[in-house]
Formats: structure tokens, C-alpha cells, sequence
């Protein structure tokens, strides 16, 4: 992989959209991120032109750019879209971007970003075999990525499990919706792992979200035999998980 010259990261959200140059030699920023506001209503041109605002922080940055999407992509084009503008759906957000912005450009969903960047540099780093990241939010996002190499698109939060979608009834918005203890939060957790463990029996579950600096209240009332360990990128994740995946593409 070349290394020459950073590859960049954005990780576009509902909300804001942050963006950095990443050393991909340490899982790291190069140098400090920037965030712009999400412009509202966030169409394809508007949100392309933050991006070619953002890029303008760096100016002797001309590498290739990853851009994370909340949304399923399929070969650079958009399938779905959470919390942004509809008008996503159905872009082929690479070839839109790589014009807009005269760079090469790669998106991704932005929980995929998120995994592929914790298998290859933070809590499962040096993990072989599958790894399963989730993160405990409104939603669960998942991510799979088996030694190394990224299993796009994995909805593991809309599992069907004893008559629900899995998040609606495990997400970490649940245990507040429904006021439940930790100990009831982590029956409920304790189900749904073992569920993505029977499918996938993979070799470590890494758990992202806010909710997992209080890992020590519930962690211990979720029972499953794969190891579970907290993400350590945190909101570091998106970003370089985008500028790898841009890499690789590249090369």
C-alpha cells in the first residue's frame, strides 16, 4: 500500500461532517480534524460542496478520499438513506464525488467504516478470523470483516429474533425507552448475541456506541462463549475506517 501521501477520511452524518488526513501507518489522525455542519436539506450537491469546503482545509492534500454514508452502498452507488436527504438514494455517490471533487473517491456505509477500522487498528487488531463489530445506539449498526477484508452491508441490527427487529427490542435506545436496569438490558443483549453467534460463531464481538464507556454495568450480565470487547476508536472510527478503505481502493 502506498503511504506517501495520507489518504483522507469523511464521515458524513446526519449532523455534521468531519473530516481529516490519516496516517494509515498508526490508525490515526495526521493532522486535526475539521467539522462542518450537515447542511439541511442534505442533496447529493450540497453536501458535495461542504466536502470541496472541507477538503480546502488541506490544500496540499490531493489524495484519495473515503466518504462514510449512513446508508447501504453497492459499488459506490447508494441503497438507502438514514438521516439524510432521500435524493441519495440511487446516486453513484463515487463517480459523483470523484468528479465533483477531481480526486479519486470511495464511500462506504459508515458502521462498515467504523468495523473495518477497529479490526485493523483498534480492539480486534491482530484478530484473525471474522469479527463482528456492533455499536449499542438508536439503532445497532454492525459490521463484519473476516481477516482483514470488509463484508459489506451487514444489517445485523435488523435480525428478526422471537418476533422482532433485534435493535427494537436490544438497542441501547430500548433500555432507555423502556427504563430498564442493566441486568434487564443485558438479558436482552444476551439473546440477541447469541443469536449472531449461532449464525456466524465468529471470533471476537466488538461493542461500540456511547453506551460502551459503561460497559461495567451491564457487560457483566451479557453471557455469550465468543469474547466481547469494547471499540477503542471511538468517534476516531468512521473517519480513518473511510481514508483505509480509500487506500485500498486506490491501490
Amino acid at each position: 500500500m502506498r503511504l506517501m501521501e495520507h489518504p483522507f477520511g469523511i464521515d458524513f452524518g446526519g449532523t455534521g461532517i468531519k473530516g481529516a488526513p490519516v496516517d494509515l501507518a498508526v490508525g490515526d489522525f495526521a493532522e486535526d480534524r475539521v467539522r462542518h455542519p450537515t447542511p439541511q436539506p442534505s442533496t447529493p450537491e450540497a453536501v458535495a460542496a461542504v466536502f470541496a469546503d472541507l477538503l480546502s482545509s488541506f490544500p496540499a492534500s490531493r489524495s484519495a478520499v473515503g466518504v462514510t454514508v449512513p446508508g447501504v452502498v453497492r459499488r459506490g452507488v447508494v441503497g438507502s438513506a438514514a438521516n439524510i436527504d432521500d435524493a441519495w438514494i440511487g446516486t453513484d455517490a463515487d463517480a459523483m464525488l470523484t468528479e465533483r471533487l477531481q480526486r479519486s473517491v470511495h464511500v462506504v456505509n459508515d458502521a462498515d467504516a467504523a468495523g473495518l477500522a477497529e479490526a485493523a487498528y483498534g480492539a480486534a487488531r491482530g484478530v484473525t478470523g471474522l469479527v463482528i463489530v456492533t455499536t449499542l445506539g438508536t439503532g445497532i449498526g454492525s459490521a463484519m470483516v473476516h481477516d482483514g477484508v470488509l463484508v459489506p452491508n451487514a444489517e445485523l441490527g435488523h435480525l428478526e429474533i422471537d418476533g422482532h427487529d433485534a435493535e427494537t427490542r436490544a438497542a441501547n435506545s430500548a433500555r432507555k425507552r423502556e427504563e430498564l436496569s442493566w441486568e434487564e438490558w443485558g438479558e436482552r443483549l444476551t439473546r440477541y448475541y447469541r443469536t449472531v453467534e449461532m449464525l456466524f460463531s465468529p471470533e471476537v464481538f466488538v461493542i461500540g456506541g456511547g453506551v460502551s464507556k459503561d460497559a461495567e454495568h451491564w457487560l457483566p450480565h451479557v453471557h455469550v462463549r465468543t469474547p466481547i470487547v469494547t471499540a477503542t476508536l471511538l468517534n476516531r472510527a468512521g473517519v480513518v475506517g473511510a481514508a483505509l478503505l480509500a487506500a485500498r481502493e486506490q491501490d
